[in-house]
């Protein structure tokens, strides 16, 4: 192995063993995300458990369960199995939480039972960007992005879904009928009672589907929207840009900071259009801050009248900025139309 880089034996003892802290950086990203929550006033925030119980078996601190979450956050690790892996095996991970390793469940219930608190420290951070004057040119994007809901595309229903399936189900309770006609013309025989026997299995199956189907359909048109999810109820069918890729999903509308790309608000929707999403994004918006809408808030295909009224709609903000890639015609349109709500365009 000469003239080769060589690492350390394993099986080596050292008498002074290396420091944890030697492993990350003074210019890691987790000794900010440490020293954030540790100033942080949990308990005024709305944690639970922020003092412990005089009984029962100890429990991890919100502070440490908060450092592990933002972590995901911050490096795209939502799940929580993946959490408690990375707190076992990351060395970053054992710094920030003190070797604590959480298990799965215990990550999912923090972050259930504390969703209100948890968008409260969203809030603080960005209270501290403002004292480090992170936002001065105060002017921020605006657009939507879908995150995949957890409900597949089998377990959500739509009035035109429903049709499709009960269709599909008559057709092949017709087929098994047919197959059924054809085997009484047959001679008796072993292989013919097998065969009615597993037809008669199938249409019965399939009558049991319709009967389900017709339920979900009746507890679909009384839904707002005549959607229905099973297993995230709030999650909708939305359509994405490549052909017959929809999803269920949410549509999370961002506002980001232009100079420095930081997320300074956010509105979570159930509405797979960007349109009309303004006005709720713009209540969570600090007042301060101007308007930089990306990409097609308002549809350029839209006829005209349904068009102004949609401008109607846009924040009171001093300065809105309209951008359309391809669309240049539409903006200038916009211009001559409404220059009172525009400032600039491209």
């Amino acid at each position: 192995m000469k003239r080769f880089v060589e690492g350390e034996d394993r099986s080596q003892s050292t008498l002074f063993p290396e420091r944890l802290d030697d492993y990350v950086g003074e210019d890691n990203p987790v000794r900010v995300v440490d020293v954030f929550v540790d100033e942080l006033d949990l308990g005024g925030l709305g944690f639970s458990r922020v003092e412990p119980l005089a009984t029962g078996r100890p429990s991890y601190h919100p502070s440490a369960l908060l450092k592990l979450y933002i972590y995901g956050y911050l490096n795209r690790v939502q799940s929580s199995r993946r959490l408690e892996r990375e707190a076992g095996r990351n060395v970053e991970v054992m710094w920030l939480t003190g070797r604590l390793v959480p298990d799965h469940k215990t990550i999912a219930n923090f972050r259930k039972d504390n969703g209100p608190a948890i968008r409260k420290v969203c809030a603080q951070f960005v209270g501290l960007c403002r004292q480090l004057n992170l936002f001065a040119d105060a002017s921020v994007a605006i657009d939507g992005s879908k995150f995949k809901a957890v409900n597949t595309r089998d377990k959500n229903f739509t009035r035109g879904k429903v049709k499709r399936r009960m269709d599909q189900i008559e057709e092949s309770v017709g087929r098994y009928l047919h197959q059924l006609d054809s085997a009484d013309r047959q001679e008796p025989s072993h292989a013919r009672t097998m065969t009615t026997e597993r037809l008669n299995s199938k249409i019965e199956t399939l009558k049991d589907e319709m009967q389900r189907l017709q339920k979900l359909e009746a507890l679909m048109l009384a839904t707002p929207g005549q959607q229905i999810s099973l297993t995230d109820p709030d999650a909708r069918s939305m359509a994405t840009s490549g052909r017959g890729s929809g999803m269920v999903a949410y549509n999370v509308q961002s506002a980001v900071d232009t100079k420095h790309h930081l997320i300074v608000a956010h509105e979570v929707t159930n509405s797979g259009s960007d349109r009309s999403q303004l006005s709720s994004i713009q209540l969570v918006l600090p007042p301060y801050l101007m308007c930089l809408v990306v990409g097609q808030a308002i549809e350029p295909r839209t006829p005209q009248n349904r068009t102004s009224n949609a401008i109607q709609m846009l924040p009171n903000f001093p300065v809105v900025f309209v951008v359309a890639p391809n669309h240049q015609y539409y903006l200038y349109w916009l211009l001559n139309t409404v220059p009172q709500y525009f400032s600039y365009g491209m």
